[in-house]
């Protein structure tokens, strides 16, 4: 018998842990019905294993415009479809020849290209931070920067543009910046990839968008305001996930010295260790979100087409069958099978980009820093409860 929950998503009582009813969910019912705040439902997975069954099934749909989609807001769905799809909200073909453009711009050694430049950025907001004295928000001085001088070098960004750049991206996530101004920000940055494409259509030059202006003149992939699309969706997916994984896998490290010594006598850890970060904070808890296309069982539950399913990353990563002790943080699990990418075909693309970016950051910033301590108890941090992205609004270090 299926149990409807109204108060869906659940709130952390621990900010250092997923919503505990995910474990009660795991153990006595994995796969339960919900009602959202949209008043629509949806099927929730709490395993791992049905999370992984559902994101590599080919009969479901990420397509938010489909009446089943679960989403959180009511939207019209003339709305939604009127707006240009992304590709995390694609299906095949189209999810997959865009997927194929530009695939090769995040392989592992296309990615270590990258390397000098990313210690050279990671080296100069240390050195700003350094030069004063704390306490220091370390979101403003290291999380958010990094990433978006990195989305920079990334995409081509002129280096003369770059301040209205980082002033654009940081106001999309401040938690002090009002609604319709983050709103406009968002437009400014929308007009100033448009202006940009327009650019590179013209003169490709170096950067990631050239070389995808190039290669769609061969591919007619895109049309111009796909190739928009696409820049955009670079932007918001190398963006804030990587600032808030900079801030909260600091916090996780100083709250566990022991794992943070093993990390500062062997840096070779390091790697491992953001895999284990990825794991144990799985900021992008619901957006392994889908609906059915086609009548499919998983783990012995019939999910009919048209209903909504959500995969819930966060609990399949503290999936006690999976994980041992999945509650304690512990760098030599190895565990690189977590879900904080993902699975299947939407699988994160730039997830060798954001794993060097945090390597580069915690290798740098606990060996230039070895003294780092929190400010305020990490009880007492402003977490981003409400935001479907986790993370924090500050983080105040001293050392």
């Amino acid at each position: 018998m299926e149990r409807q929950i109204s108060a869906f998503p659940y709130p952390r009582t621990c900010p250092l842990r997923p919503p505990q009813e995910y474990a009660s969910l795991r153990a006595d019912q994995p796969i339960t019905k919900v009602t959202l705040a949209s008043g629509r439902s949806a099927w929730l997975l709490t395993r791992h294993e049905h999370i992984r069954q559902l994101l590599a099934s080919p009969d479901v749909s990420s397509n938010l415009a489909h009446p089943g989609y679960p989403l959180h807001f009511n939207a019209p769905t003339e709305v939604l479809e009127r707006q240009r799809p992304v590709m995390l909200s694609m299906d095949p073909p189209v999810h997959t020849a865009q997927r194929r453009s530009v695939a090769a711009e995040f392989t592992v050694k296309r990615v270590l290209q990258l390397r000098p430049r990313f210690q050279e950025i990671v080296d100069e907001c240390l050195s700003v931070m350094l030069a004063g004295e704390g306490p220091v928000d370390l979101v403003e001085a290291l999380a958010l920067p990094v990433p978006s001088l990195v989305i920079c070098e990334l995409l081509g960004i002129p280096h003369d543009d770059r301040p209205f750049f980082q002033g654009r991206t940081k106001k999309l996530v401040s938690v002090d910046v009002d609604p319709q101004e983050r709103m406009t920000a968002y437009q400014e940055l929308h007009a100033y990839f448009d202006t940009l494409i327009t650019a590179k259509e013209a003169d490709p030059g170096d950067g990631l968008l050239g070389r995808l202006v190039l290669k769609n003149r061969e591919t007619g992939t895109f049309d111009h305001g796909g190739l928009v699309g696409m820049a955009n969706v670079l932007l918001v997916g190398g963006y804030e996930t990587t600032a808030n994984m900079i801030s909260l896998g600091t916090v996780a490290l100083l709250e566990n010295p022991d794992q943070l010594a093993k990390l500062k006598t062997d840096p070779g850890l390091v790697p491992q260790a953001v895999d284990e970060l990825l794991r144990y904070w799985s900021i992008a808890d619901q957006v392994t979100s889908r609906v059915a296309l086609a009548d499919i069982e998983i783990g012995g539950v019939l999910i009919r087409s048209g209903e909504g399913v959500m995969g819930l990353s966060a609990s399949g990563n503290y999936d006690e069958a999976v994980f041992s002790a999945p509650d304690r943080l512990d760098i030599d699990r190895g565990g690189r099978h977590h879900l904080g990418f993902g699975h299947g075909i939407h699988q994160c693309i730039g997830q060798n980009l954001a794993k060097l970016e945090l390597e580069v950051v915690f290798n740098t910033l606990f060996a230039r820093i070895p003294g780092l301590k929190l400010a305020v108890p990490a009880a007492e941090l402003p977490f981003k409860d409400s935001s479907g992205v986790y993370g924090l609004h500050r983080l105040p270090v001293t050392w």
